[in-house]
């Protein structure tokens, strides 16, 4: 089953509740979180994180585009996360480790995320150490409406294959230039859940587009 994650980042923010509303045939609810460091871009915080939490009941996949995320793990999970992406690149391996550690300690499930300038190969230590996706970028993060990188087509397909022989049943996310057409190239290489901002929220009709997504 394919699953599709609006992003937020391309909501009007002066009316968010409304735009989250827009979406609510979506598996999940993506929410960029930036510090302006680890990329650059800010964006939202836990506060705004709490107040999403308290106008839906969506999953709410979020994605911290920052340096040193252990620090506030435990504070998005308190917020009303329900699934932490982490960059393998935003620290040291044993501080992945132990932030990882940390979201099953709060009782959130365990993503690390990957820009394109990481090797599939990456992601095999974290495997082992049980996570619940592997979020693969196809674009630079930190802004929204950039264009589908076609060259990280072979990462998603390598990433499939180590998950099915080390961690079996863990998601395989894309995020960056996704619409009804590379929708179609991620999947086939192996993804599942799909992020996708723009091609969702300007479109005149959100849910034909999230429908589109899912090949319906």
């Amino acid at each position: 089953m394919i699953k599709v994650s609006p992003s937020i980042l391309s909501a009007d923010f002066v009316n968010l509740e409304r735009d989250i509303r827009r979406v609510s045939d979506a598996d999940y609810l993506h929410v960029d979180v930036m510090d302006g460091a680890f990329v650059p871009n800010l964006t939202i915080g836990v506060p705004v994180v709490q107040s999403i939490r308290r106008c839906t009941d969506m999953f709410l996949d979020v994605h911290l585009m920052i340096e040193k995320p252990v620090r506030y793990i435990e504070s998005f999970a308190k917020a009303g996360a329900d699934l932490l992406s982490i960059h393998l690149e935003a620290d040291h391996p044993t501080r992945i480790a132990q932030a990882l550690k940390v979201m099953g300690e709060c009782g959130v499930k365990k993503a690390v995320a990957l820009r394109p300038i990481t090797a599939a190969e990456a992601v095999l230590p974290y495997l082992e150490l049980g996570v619940d996706l592997v979020l693969v970028m196809t674009v630079e993060p930190g802004f929204g409406g950039q264009k589908f990188m076609a060259d990280q087509l072979p990462k998603i397909a390598a990433v499939r294959r180590y998950i099915e022989q080390y961690r079996p049943g863990c998601d395989l996310e894309v995020d960056g230039g996704i619409n009804a057409q590379t929708a179609r190239q991620v999947i086939d290489a192996g993804a599942n859940v799909l992020v996708a901002g723009s091609a969702v929220y300007g479109a005149d009709d959100p849910a034909a587009a999230i429908a589109a997504l899912r090949g319906e």
